[in-house]
């Protein structure tokens, strides 16, 4: 069980020898689609491929969070890419285009950055069969959406999603995310259209959704809610609940249960 610790702790502490090999990736080269919202907000995608003597074929695609305001590329996003290394998982953090209300704009980017890295599938010896998508808070709406609404390439074959906003209902929505995203005065059947627990069916991708019961940013029944649609949809789902922790706790060491969270983790990725 030590070793275990020891080795997961090395994984955010930075302390291992192989060094990361990193590719950065324009998601629309040719500049971004006539859809974005802000002329010279882009989309990129920096891939972190697993050292080849320990890949597994595995990858997954990382969405920070940040309220659909910011993008939280460090805690929510590249401090991660080790932990999966580590486990020969390839991992590439998507900075996407913000939607100032335009809701497309980093939904399709979600979509698109799926499509590409089953592109470049064989050249990262990843299987293009087991590419998941993660995602935290506001990037776990962003992750949610693209399992439950991705086509083809662009469908993930697992979700991981951290104290996910999931809904635009009011009242259980994140208000924040939810006026970037949709904008503030809107319908709600356009809040229906974009809330994900909606759009669960028994295609949806298997799921591991981590939150805590004290969060008073994202309501906890985001995530709960949820998994309850995953179970009814017979999708194989785990849903964990930690009593304290609030919200935006990403990567950070200081997160009362993080050496639970790596563990749990890595047993469900182990899993299937």
């Amino acid at each position: 069980m030590k070793h275990i610790l020891l080795t997961l702790l090395l994984a955010f502490a930075g302390l291992t020898a192989q060094a990361q090999q990193v590719v950065k990736i324009d998601l629309w080269p040719k500049g971004a689609p006539h859809k974005s919202s802000v002329k010279n907000d882009t989309a990129s995608l920096y891939v972190y491929v697993a050292n080849p003597k320990r890949a597994t074929g595995r990858a997954v695609l990382i969405c920070p969070g940040g309220g659909y305001a910011g993008v939280s590329m460090k805690s929510e996003g590249t401090d991660w890419a080790e932990y999966f290394n580590n486990q020969g998982i390839t991992a590439a953090v998507l900075k996407y285009r913000l939607p100032h209300g335009k809701p497309e704009v980093p939904l399709e980017d979600g979509q698109e950055a799926m499509r590409v890295m089953r592109q470049f599938a064989s050249e990262w010896r990843v299987n293009p069969n087991d590419i998941g998508v993660m995602g935290a808070s506001a990037g776990g709406h962003l992750a949610s959406y693209v399992a439950t609404r991705g086509e083809g390439h662009a469908k993930p074959n697992f979700q991981i999603l951290l104290y996910p906003v999931i809904t635009m209902l009011s009242g259980i929505t994140h208000q924040g995310s939810h006026d970037n995203l949709l904008g503030s005065n809107v319908k709600e059947k356009k809040e229906k259209q974009y809330s994900n627990d909606l759009h669960v069916s028994r295609v949806t991708p298997r799921a591991f959704i981590v939150l805590c019961d004290d969060d008073e940013s994202v309501q906890p029944a985001n995530g709960v809610n949820y998994y309850t649609e995953l179970y009814r949809h017979d999708v194989p789902a785990s849903l964990h609940v930690w009593p304290t922790g609030g919200h935006g706790w990403g990567s950070s060491l200081g997160f009362k249960f993080h050496m639970q969270l790596l563990m749990e983790l890595q047993g469900w990725l182990e899993s299937f």
